[in-house]
């Protein structure tokens, strides 16, 4: 499960699987997720048209943990840079923008090249 999560990027090799671990806390606290709905949006970067979304499954809801899995087939697109947020939506309806988590700035979902193809 090869690839990374930094400041404002998620990287990920051109072909490879990539399990995104979510914790969702307030003031160092989890929050309960029970009813919530995590979803990850990949995007061309210049049209915005919508590459791939993923969403969330649960992990440990209670305790704030979910999990965005993204497989070969989306990760198999053209190798480059893509804008992406993540997003959780409460069982009340609050949506909230947890990636990436300065509000002033884009999501970047970083294709990177592969050598070895199956």
């Amino acid at each position: 499960m090869t690839g990374r999560v930094y400041n404002n990027v998620i990287e990920v090799r051109q072909g490879d699987s990539f399990e995104i671990n979510v914790f969702v806390n307030n003031k160092c606290q989890p929050v309960d997720l029970t009813g919530a709905t995590l979803l990850m949006q990949v995007k061309d970067k210049d049209s915005g048209d919508l590459m791939f979304e993923v969403s969330g499954t649960p992990v440990d809801v209670e305790q704030g943990k979910m999990m965005l899995y993204v497989t070969p087939a989306y990760s198999s697109i053209p190798v480059g840079d893509y804008i992406t947020d993540i997003q959780v939506t409460t069982a009340d309806g609050h949506v909230n923008t947890i990636f990436p988590p300065n509000v002033n700035q884009v999501g970047t979902f970083r294709i990177t090249q592969q050598v070895t193809e199956g």
